[in-house]
């Protein structure tokens, strides 16, 4: 699989370790639902940000690159925002502001500038592809868990039943900085025990067959 693809989805993830685009993700992930929305309005936008800036790298004054960058940003974010509220108006409503607001989102300026403007359209294809990803399934994850604890159900299926006190504090904004913070500490330790096995296994076994010098 391709590695531009894969290092969004967790090792560079742009959520849980490089900690951007946070407004979206505390703000919108109340539910599940609105994390997947999200997420993938602003996959859609990085994707083709990353392609059609890295298309026109050479040709995009670097005076003028962040102007220009801002411009094919605003145009895909707009046609989003009215697709949204075409097909889906439902979550257009729920979301509201932040789809615009997807414009100022340091992580499709961030992609932009660090990579889209350094590589080939088929690289920042993928790049994007793959941090779009990482960025919808870590807004999931977290509208996923405050809405169980805030509401008793995940998807707006219930899980706990009817007999279930929900904890709104979960709902609130407390509760998202509470959540992103047990999340990422979660993850963190679950990329050191990872490195912790890799070093393990990567120590040369010594053979006690063999003794060494002055034995």
């Amino acid at each position: 699989m391709n590695k531009e693809f894969i290092k969004g989805l967790w090792k560079e993830n742009p959520t849980f370790v490089m900690l951007i685009g946070m407004c979206p993700t505390l703000a919108v992930t109340t539910a599940a639902i609105n994390g997947v929305a999200m997420g993938l309005a602003t996959t859609a936008v990085l994707v083709f940000a990353n392609v059609i800036i890295s298309s026109l790298r050479r040709v995009i004054p670097k005076a003028v690159r962040i102007p220009s960058y801002i411009v094919v940003i605003a145009s895909l974010v707009t046609i989003t925002d009215m697709v949204m509220a075409a097909f889906f108006p439902d979550i257009h409503k729920v979301l509201g502001l932040f789809i615009p607001l997807i414009i100022v989102n340091c992580l499709i300026m961030g992609r932009a500038e660090a990579f889209a403007s350094k590589n080939e359209p088929k690289s920042a294809f993928w790049d994007g592809l793959g941090m779009g990803i990482g960025f919808t399934w870590a807004l999931t994850l977290i509208g996923a868990v405050r809405e169980l604890f805030g509401a008793g159900t995940v998807f707006g299926q219930s899980v706990f039943g009817s007999s279930y006190q929900p904890v709104i504090l979960a709902l609130l904004p407390p509760g998202a900085f509470i959540t992103m913070g047990l999340i990422v500490a979660i993850f963190k330790a679950v990329e050191l025990s990872y490195k912790r096995r890799l070093h393990h296994a990567s120590r040369p076994v010594s053979d006690p067959g063999k003794l060494s010098v002055g034995q």
